[in-house]
């Protein structure tokens, strides 16, 4: 038992566990409103757009790649969506349909000239975040889409009641759905352990006949889609089809997932450590805003712990790193 949680304590998602109690705890002090069951729910109307981002993130994170173009495909699908309802008069799903599949195509490049090409990936996504993002401008800065219909709102907007009392965002449920889905496939299942394997040594993993290229397109393809997918959510809860949505998104999701132990290095990382790292920064966002701490300062307190986390993740990884070496010449 003892052994079961010293194991449990030195993980790295402990230290952002603790990280995420502390946070929550100075929040409170801050503002004791920071614990009411509603502005913890409306918490989670904002963060549901970058928690879908890193979902798609943290895998290609984990193979040793980036995306930086997620923001730009969010942009670009949000001005699709926009067009699409005025000048074809697409209906909700349909419009959703018509976005995901813009992102879908976003993605699909991205991982083409990846996966096939061979171009490294920060240079691959930095030219298409800048393609992308143009596209958008040109197509929509001119005259933004604003007047949708009431039933394009529900999904950015509306709640659920739960107990009669509770009003869940309808977009929470959509986010909770997909990170189970997507931590069950990346934990759980072949395709899972080949991403890793990916990230620790992409040539071994050609050498034992993994689809490395396969993968990666993947990948790069539901990044696309979930970027999307925000983007559906963002248009809903902004009601306006803006070029510049998603403008710095990118960030954001690195931040969260870097935050939650996912090595940029490749190959170590997971879906729960994103989770906790996304909850540690909208509690501090949150947070801070209700206490009125101004913008700028918010952004050097959320430096200050990215920075705590990224030495709490180093010394983990030193003592697992000594502890393997220990075990090997115990054998």
């Amino acid at each position: 038992m003892l052994r079961t949680l010293r194991s449990w304590a030195l993980r790295e998602e402990s230290a952002i566990l603790v990280i995420l109690v502390i946070t929550m705890g100075i929040m409170g002090k801050l503002n004791p409103t920071f614990y009411e069951a509603d502005n913890l729910l409306e918490m989670s109307r904002f963060f549901v757009e970058t928690g879908l981002i890193a979902l798609a993130m943290t895998p290609i994170i984990i193979t040793g790649g980036i995306d930086l173009s997620v923001g730009s495909m969010l942009g670009l699908s949000v001005v699709a969506m926009g067009m699409g309802w005025r000048y074809l008069h697409l209906g909700p799903m349909a419009d959703l349909c018509l976005g995901l599949s813009v992102g879908c195509l976003a993605g699909l490049l991205n991982g083409m000239f990846v996966a096939w090409v061979r171009v490294p990936p920060l240079i691959v996504t930095l030219a298409t975040l800048a393609l992308f993002r143009g596209l958008a401008l040109g197509l929509g800065a001119r005259d933004p889409v604003s007047d949708f219909p009431p039933e394009f709102y529900d999904l950015g907007q509306a709640y659920y009641t739960v107990l009669g009392v509770l009003n869940v965002p309808q977009q929470l449920p959509i986010f909770l759905v997909l990170m189970v889905v997507a931590g069950v496939i990346l934990h759980r299942t072949v395709f899972g352990r080949q991403i890793y394997a990916i990230g620790h040594n992409e040539l071994g993993a050609r050498f034992a006949g993994i689809p490395v290229a396969r993968t990666k397109l993947i990948l790069y393809a539901f990044s696309g889609v979930m970027s999307a997918l925000a983007g559906a959510i963002f248009l809903s809860r902004v009601a306006t089809a803006k070029a510049d949505a998603g403008t710095l998104m990118e960030l954001d999701a690195i931040t969260v997932c870097v935050l939650g132990g996912v090595s940029i290095n490749g190959g170590r990382g997971s879906l729960p450590g994103t989770v906790l790292g996304l909850l540690v920064v909208s509690s501090l966002i949150r947070g801070l805003t209700l206490a009125r701490v101004p913008f700028e300062d918010q952004k050097i307190i959320l430096g200050a712990v990215l920075i705590t986390a990224a030495v709490a993740h180093q010394f983990f990884a030193a003592y697992a790193e000594r502890r393997r070496a220990r075990v090997d010449d115990s054998q």
